[in-house]
């Protein structure tokens, strides 16, 4: 049956049409993007996972650039490890050169004392922005890999290079008066704890955040009494903080030299105690000798240096014999501390060359999963883009041929 008002063929015709010019869209936004999956409407799950990769390569990309940074600031150590060791290396020519009795020492110091301050200035220059590996003793961290679990967390993975101390400074106190308590604080009963008082102890608490380095701290004892109380007058214990002390290991330290104090004087009325979460000390005096007392003071300043890894070589002086003989000895030490550096460093910059590479191939390897699954193969697109500009203008034909199927019902009217 023929009919003016519904004509199936150009329905066809024209739904044919539609698709074919809907893919030759599709086609031609992948040919003109190159991708066959650009947003989530495209295929939400592929396009999900190779946002997270993608996420992942530009992660690594940062980190690339941190272990580049970090290689670069090994490096620096490294090599100025190596050039404190040949120094060393002609300091030691000079010591032998001073174990003759025939030979000028005093030129010959002269000559270690310049090699010295070229090795003070080498380790003061060994920095890349702003780190210097040859003083303190804190150890950095580069970043090295992010580490994605089976969950999906994600966790940053680091290596630690340690700092190698090569300077040769000697350890002095502070000498810059701090306000009291702004690095130590104390509570005592009076001036001076007895040993029949209700609270015979004496209490030094370290205040939080106070330990910094070259601060130092002074804890003076003065017992009087029986012997096992009499400290034969003041006594003083000293500690300089280094760069990675806290205030646990502070207390620590000004624990250790009373103790060992108390021990070589058998002074078994005094002893100390310690809160091994605060480092805070007390200093107790046994009860029952009520002539017996101790005083406990303390002190504080900062602006202290504490030794370096070279500090033998400060104090190093030839012009003697028993200097020339010292001299040898601590020499042989030195070289082997910068050698341990230098070796340090060597291992530490071989291992973030060995991860910078892995991190570079692992970068290009997610970058080509990315591109295997969303990006068009434009040879296959190349194609079907020919083939749907055939079908369309075929389409478009057979539309048009379907349009003129009504007009052969005039012929019945005629």
């Amino acid at each position: 049956m023929s009919s003016i008002l519904t004509n199936n063929g150009a329905m066809v015709a024209l739904s044919t049409l539609r698709n074919i010019s809907s893919g030759l869209a599709e086609t031609q936004k992948e040919i003109s993007t190159g991708l066959k999956i650009s947003s989530a409407a495209d295929n939400a799950a592929v396009w999900s996972i190779s946002q997270v990769m993608r996420s992942d390569a530009d992660g690594f990309g940062a980190i690339s650039e941190s272990l580049s940074l970090g290689n670069s600031t090994v490096a620096v150590a490294r090599k100025a490890s190596e050039s404190i060791t040949e120094l060393l290396g002609n300091i030691k020519t000079q010591v032998i050169a001073a174990q003759e009795s025939g030979n000028d020492k005093t030129k010959i110091q002269s000559e270690i004392s310049a090699l010295r301050d070229q090795v003070s200035s080498i380790v003061g220059a060994a920095q890349f922005k702003g780190v210097n590996l040859l003083q303190g003793s804190q150890a950095i961290t580069v970043l090295s890999s992010l580490d994605r679990t089976a969950d999906g967390s994600v966790s940053a993975s680091r290596i630690t290079v340690n700092r190698n101390d090569l300077s040769a400074t000697e350890e002095t106190a502070g000498t810059t008066a701090v306000a009291a308590g702004a690095l130590m604080t104390g509570t005592r009963t009076g001036s001076a704890v007895a040993g029949n008082a209700a609270d015979p102890d004496a209490v030094v608490s370290f205040t939080s955040g106070g330990v910094e380095l070259g601060a130092t701290y002074t804890i003076t004892l003065t017992g009087t009494g029986a012997a096992g109380s009499d400290t034969s007058g003041e006594q003083t214990f000293t500690y300089v903080a280094g760069e990675s002390d806290t205030e646990l290991s502070v207390s620590t330290a000004l624990k250790d030299q009373m103790d060992t104090y108390i021990s070589d004087n058998s002074l078994t009325n005094i002893s100390t105690s310690q809160d091994g979460a605060t480092g805070a000390l007390t200093v107790a005096l046994a009860g029952g000798a009520g002539t017996d007392s101790i005083d406990v003071g303390f002190t504080e300043f900062t602006g202290g240096t504490v030794d370096g890894g070279l500090s033998a070589l400060a104090g190093m002086d030839v012009t003697t014999e028993e200097g020339a003989a010292q001299a040898l000895t601590d020499v042989e030490s030195l070289i082997n501390t910068a050698i341990d550096a230098a070796a340090s460093f060597g291992s530490a910059q071989g291992r973030i060359s060995t991860q910078s590479d892995f991190v570079s191939s692992l970068t290009d390897s997610l970058m080509s999963g990315v591109g295997s699954l969303v990006d068009a193969n434009m040879e296959a697109a190349s194609a079907r883009l020919q083939s749907l500009q055939v079908q369309q203008q075929l389409g478009i034909q057979s539309l048009s041929i379907a349009n003129q199927s009504p007009q052969s019902i005039l012929s019945l009217f005629r």
